[in-house]
């Protein structure tokens, strides 16, 4: 007999919880985007429950409509079996790709889908400011992007969601999907640039190592991604904490960008 492995969705709840959103209100924000886009839904704190749990895997059409227009992310990138993009090459700056849907049918569990361990405590979960440098060819100089993130510790597995607002370069969300292997950080690394910004909305990803401190304040390391010639960019990457605390009001506190 097979038996199916239940993976929590702990994009989605990040994602919520970065929106300063219960799961009851973020049912009702999603009732109300469905009026808005003139499909309504019935929405409710037990779907969303259910989709964080991991038991329901894939919104249906009008929900996924729903969510993006919430989050302003599309349904694939909120941790949902669904079709991802594929990558093509672009511009420099910090490593990377460009997005574009080619419909190839790939989903995310495709992807390192085995069972993560359940181990330890839950020692990284809250407010932590994320700091990374790189350089950009075409602009011949440095730079450093700063977000203030929530991570979420579900087992070994880290998932890190930049707050609304709080980035020091506006309309550039972060996401992080990491694993701990004791006091070893290793993951993938997303964000969206500007669609106004100097990169004209380009998506980058990449990987990161990173090792953390014995105090558990502070992680270190480096990120890497591809650039415009498929030559492989570098640069050193932080996280250090600033709040254990995720109740709204801490959310809200840092909803603004780092100075």
């Amino acid at each position: 007999m097979t038996t199916t492995t239940v993976v929590p969705n702990d994009v989605l709840r990040a994602v919520r919880i970065g929106l300063r959103l219960s799961q009851d209100d973020f049912a009702k924000a999603l009732r109300r985007a469905g009026v808005e886009l003139g499909e309504p839904n019935e929405a409710s704190k037990r779907l969303v429950q259910r989709w964080e749990s991991g038991t329901s895997k894939t919104p249906r059409g009008v929900y996924a409509r729903a969510l993006e227009r919430v989050t302003g992310r599309p349904a694939e990138a909120l941790g949902f079996a669904l079709p991802v993009p594929m990558a093509r090459v672009h511009a420099d700056g910090k490593g990377g790709h460009d997005m574009e849907n080619t419909g190839t049918g790939v989903t995310p569990a495709a992807v390192g889908a085995q069972p993560v361990a359940q181990t330890g405590e839950e020692t990284f979960s809250g407010v932590w400011l994320s700091r990374y440098e790189f350089f950009s060819s075409s602009r011949d100089d440095s730079y450093e992007g700063k977000h203030y993130v929530v991570i979420v510790q579900h087992g070994n597995r880290l998932t890190v969601q930049s707050l609304p607002r709080a980035s020091s370069n506006p309309d550039s969300p972060l996401t992080l999907d990491l694993t701990v292997d004791r006091n070893v950080i290793t993951g993938t690394w997303v964000e969206q640039t500007a669609a106004d910004g100097y990169y004209s909305g380009a998506r980058y990803h990449g990987a990161i190592q990173m090792l953390v401190e014995p105090t558990g304040r502070r992680m270190a390391g480096k990120w890497v991604g591809f650039g415009k010639d498929f030559d492989v960019n570098t640069g050193p990457w932080e996280l250090r904490l600033v709040d254990r605390s995720m109740s709204k009001a801490t959310l809200e506190r840092h909803s603004q960008a780092p100075e």
